[in-house]
């Protein structure tokens, strides 16, 4: 008898241990993304008389699902500020890996400090070149 009494307490103990880390798991953020589009095409500095074209597509990551209304109503914002950067990088920058990969963690960076005083809150956690063209 007091074996089963013990099997049974064991059962509801282990129920009762699992349960904080089963909601845990629901209540974890689900990433989202959000396309910029159309595509992004600007100009940038070259070291000849040639002008420089760049063409990107840019996938924004966000935390919650819930954050993509708030980076749908700021796209003109996000858009601005992209197509800022991009016109002020070199050749060098553009056409390089290490460039790219630290023109996208600039763009991060400044992007959430571009929305930080519009929303409040750091609100992109990464962003995707999908598309990267340049002449």
């Amino acid at each position: 008898m007091l074996k089963r009494y013990l099997v049974q307490i064991i059962a509801i103990f282990s129920l009762l241990v699992s349960l904080p880390s089963y909601a845990e798991q629901e209540a974890a953020p689900q990433l989202a993304y959000f396309t910029l589009e159309p595509d992004l095409t600007t100009n940038f500095y070259t070291k000849g008389k040639k002008l420089g074209y760049i063409q990107v597509r840019i996938d924004i990551m966000v935390a919650s699902a819930a954050d993509l209304p708030i980076v749908e109503q700021h796209q003109p914002l996000i858009r601005d500020a992209v197509i800022e950067l991009l016109g002020q990088q070199s050749e060098d920058t553009i056409k390089s890996l290490a460039g790219r990969e630290d023109l996208r963690k600039i763009l991060v960076d400044q992007l959430n400090a571009t929305l930080l005083p519009e929303t409040g809150r750091t609100i992109i956690a990464d962003l995707l070149f999908t598309k990267y063209l340049y002449q």
